[in-house]
């Protein structure tokens, strides 16, 4: 049968590791966070949210005259503004996880999360 000193050590290890772990994912996390902006199928812009600094808006412009603002801020990126009829793009809010895009039919936009590894990140 093992010591009680013996046990304190293996949970103290375990513990460690456990931390570690935890520490290598959100840190993983963060540096995964780069937004792909598409227009008809064409990358526009390709975005590192982990390196943004402060605060931004850029337009998009459709070959046929409609407008999306795209807002960025660290870590998550919107579609602020548009003048598509159905404001679909507009309601689905912040975009921090790659659970799913933004897109906006109208004018065919998509920005969608990939990770690092997956895209050559450039902040602005």
């Amino acid at each position: 049968m093992l010591k009680t000193r013996t046990w304190i050590i293996l949970l103290a290890a375990a513990a460690i590791l456990l931390a570690a772990a935890t520490c290598y994912t959100l840190s993983a996390r963060r540096e995964s966070a780069v937004a792909q902006v598409v227009l008809d199928g064409v990358v526009l812009r390709e975005i590192d949210l982990s390196r943004v600094a402060e605060a931004y808006s850029f337009t998009v412009e459709t070959p046929d005259g409609g407008r999306n603002v795209v807002s960025v801020e660290p870590g998550r990126i919107r579609v602020s503004d548009a003048d598509c009829p159905d404001q679909t793009c507009v309601r689905q809010g912040w975009l921090s996880d790659q659970a799913s895009p933004i897109v906006c039919a109208p004018h065919g936009l998509v920005i969608s999360l990939k990770g690092a590894a997956d895209a050559d990140a450039a902040t602005r």
